[in-house]
């Protein structure tokens, strides 16, 4: 997480970023959404975290916003989506860390709990 902080502190000259997008859900990724946003900045905080209770002292102390939500797919959303990754407009490959076979779905699920997988992509084959 401190690599993270310094890295974005080298890229903006120590005054930090204007939005921070959270999409992971964990306490250690809300900490570090916070740290590297600059005072006045807004922490969007995407998906279903793990743990809904937050501190939000140091949000207040930065002045810094708070939003959040469940990602809104709709089944068009996922029509649209799903035709895109399939006819290669969209590569999700950047997001899919790891493959299972339906076989494997727990060892899937596994991997992202314990943070060896970003997102793991479940491959049906026929």
């Amino acid at each position: 997480m401190q690599a993270a902080v310094y890295q974005v502190n080298a890229l903006t000259n120590g005054v930090g970023v204007n939005a921070v997008l959270e999409c992971v859900g964990t306490a250690q990724s809300v900490d570090t959404a916070v740290q590297v946003g600059r005072p006045g900045a807004i922490v969007g905080r995407v998906g279903v975290p793990q743990k809904a209770e937050m501190n939000t002292n140091q949000l207040f102390w930065q002045n810094i916003g708070l939003r959040g939500g469940v990602a809104s797919v709709t089944t068009y959303d996922k029509t649209v989506l799903l035709k895109a990754v399939l006819t290669g407009q969209i590569n999700p490959g950047k997001v899919f860390t790891q493959r299972f076979d339906l076989d494997h779905i727990q060892d899937a699920y596994d991997a992202m709990d314990q943070r060896l997988a970003i997102k793991s992509l479940v491959v049906i084959s026929n």
